[in-house]
């Protein structure tokens, strides 16, 4: 769905929890988890440099630099070769395949030709089969023209990107790419300034914004849950077979936020059944469709004991979802986090720890008869440079991270990377 440094509230928590989750060539995409706990046991997953964003979008100061991975070429396998695009017809259950293996695709780059025959290219040479394209990104903008009243009513889709979105999508079916329509949910500044009646508001009646100036989108106000899935719902029309929900969450540093916003939530829900029912409704819209649901999580969701202050649970999302994509990304986690010094310089420990983690949860979900989501992780594929130490994220990393997730039990993956070159053979 900035190139940022990981901060923690609680260090203790790190040792005591864990050892015991837009290109930039000029889409606006931003750089990309009930117990309560004490205030000082809590851990959070945002990054210094841009609070609260799910994806890093700084492009990296490291580019690749062409040498061959030390594992053996990736090639375009059986596996692609006999994947059938499904039927979008009528199904209450849409089937999803198992091995997607997708790289990100912003905006920008989705409605630009040789970027864009690049990643084609990319795709058919590789064993990668899939794309996730931005269709609402970090600002609320959508990246083609809209249908919808509530769209064109705010200026949504003003700065439309792609200029043929359904067509788009018919070629990519036709090479036999499975397509995910990523919609950025409840960070939303464009509706927020549009529709400031639905934003945060603290408890003088100002307007929230967040540590960038950013306001956002309340998940409580059923006019924004609505807006959203009906935007889901176009996508899924213009032939989308999944649709995935990023910042599907409340902003992040929950507890100062609690202190001074004025919640409209005459409901009484918690956060966390906030995001729930909202995954649930949607879910339940898109599947009248023929079409796949999926959400991003922050990568300690695997691990966390509460919602982080941000509404965000494997045990209130895995069962509302087809598809979860924990951020495992090594760069995101504190220094000692799973015993690791520098988890940047661990893709594969730290992988494997957090998906251990993500297996088990869906293990207690399953033997308590519920129905968790496929397991889909985002893996790093940018060098995190604003890090000390850090290192280049080539192939030999990035083939590290999905040998992690394989002896983890997990065979598909996402790769990001804000500036959509990959160095993936």
């Amino acid at each position: 769905m900035t190139g940022r440094a990981l901060t923690v509230r609680g260090m203790a928590l790190a040792a005591a929890l864990l050892l015991a989750g837009g290109c930039a060539a000029g889409d606006g995409s931003e750089d990309r988890r009930k117990e309560r706990q004490p205030a000082d046991q809590r851990m959070s997953e945002f990054v210094q440099a841009d609070p609260g964003a799910e994806h890093p979008s700084k492009t990296e100061t490291s580019k690749p630099n062409g040498r061959a991975d030390e594992s053996a070429p990736v090639r375009r396998s059986a596996e692609r070769d006999a994947f059938e695009p499904r039927g979008r017809a009528g199904s209450d259950a849409p089937a999803i395949p198992d091995d997607i293996r997708g790289i990100y695709v912003s905006g920008w780059i989705a409605g630009s030709k040789e970027p864009m025959e690049r990643l084609i290219r990319l795709v058919d040479e590789t064993d990668l089969n899939a794309m996730v394209i931005d269709v609402k990104n970090d600002y609320g903008q959508l990246t083609y023209r809209s249908s919808l009243p509530e769209v064109r009513a705010v200026g949504a889709d003003r700065g439309a990107q792609v200029r043929d979105m359904a067509g788009l999508l018919r070629r990519l079916k036709a090479k036999r790419i499975y397509t995910i329509g990523r919609v950025v949910v409840f960070k939303d500044p464009l509706l927020a300034r549009a529709k400031p009646e639905w934003a945060f508001h603290t408890a003088s009646g100002a307007l929230w914004r967040d540590r960038k100036g950013q306001p956002w989108v309340e998940p409580y106000r059923p006019e924004v849950r609505a807006y959203n899935i009906a935007i889901a719902k176009e996508a899924a029309a213009l032939g989308f077979d999944e649709i995935q929900f990023d910042y599907v969450r409340f902003p992040d540093n929950g507890e100062a936020m609690d202190r001074v916003v004025r919640y409209r939530n005459p409901e009484g829900w918690t956060k966390r059944e906030a995001i729930g029912r909202f995954l649930r409704d949607a879910r339940s819209a898109l599947h009248a469709t023929g079409t796949a649901l999926s959400a991003d999580v922050f990568g300690l969701v695997t691990t966390a004991r509460d919602d982080m202050g941000i509404g965000q649970t494997w045990r209130e999302i895995a069962p509302a979802v087809d598809v979860i994509s924990p951020m495992v990304y090594p760069s995101h986690y504190a220094g000692g986090t799973y015993g690791i010094r520098h988890p940047d310089l661990a893709p594969s420990a730290v992988v494997r720890h957090a998906l251990d983690d993500a297996g088990k949860r869906n293990r207690v979900l399953s033997a308590e008869g519920a129905s968790p989501a496929k397991i889909r992780p985002w893996l790093q594929a940018f060098t995190a440079a604003w890090l000390r130490p850090h290192q280049p994220y080539r192939a030999r990393q990035i083939r590290e991270q999905i040998r992690a997730a394989e002896e983890a039990g997990v065979k598909q993956f996402l790769l990001w990377n804000s500036s959509c070159t990959y160095d993936y053979r």
